[in-house]
């Protein structure tokens, strides 16, 4: 896959997004460096340069600070390219291979729970005479809420 371009079905499967991540990181982090050491030896030099004729008190630092700025800021966005990446690979995970799995597994818990739900509202044929009167708790109170479900 090193010559070929990746394309988006080579990301489809876990191995290969593995694959892309490693090759991707491999190429963008000796960038990162590269650009971190530039903006300092850069920065040391224009540090160097000292004031130009009209400068204020601390001006020629402020250049010099405002000059490297966007070096520092591209290696950052360079390395925030690679967790990016990686981010990318957590959400396709999350989306495409465990969402239906989840679904699937809550479809199922859902249907256990209306089985269960209606075997559990069929009444019972009882053998003897049966008390509709409510249940007396071990402190003398009726226990009003005991035929009460959650929705009925």
């Amino acid at each position: 896959m090193s010559t070929e371009k990746w394309t988006p079905d080579h990301l489809t499967s876990p191995t290969s997004r593995a694959i892309h991540l490693e090759q991707r990181r491999a190429q963008l982090l000796p960038i990162v460096d590269d650009l971190r050491r530039l903006a300092r030896e850069m920065a040391a030099l224009v540090k160097e340069m000292g004031s130009i004729e009209g400068d204020l008190p601390g001006q020629a630092a402020l250049r010099a600070r405002h000059v490297t700025k966007p070096l520092f800021k591209a290696a950052d966005d360079v390395e925030s390219a690679v967790g990016d990446l990686v981010s990318f690979n957590a959400r396709y995970q999350r989306s495409y291979e465990e969402l239906p799995e989840k679904r699937e597994a809550k479809r199922e818990a859902k249907h256990r729970r209306k089985l269960e739900k209606a075997s559990a509202s069929r009444p019972e044929i009882a053998s003897g005479p049966t008390s509709t009167a409510p249940a007396k708790s071990a402190d003398g109170f009726d226990d009003v809420f005991d035929g009460l479900r959650r929705g009925a």
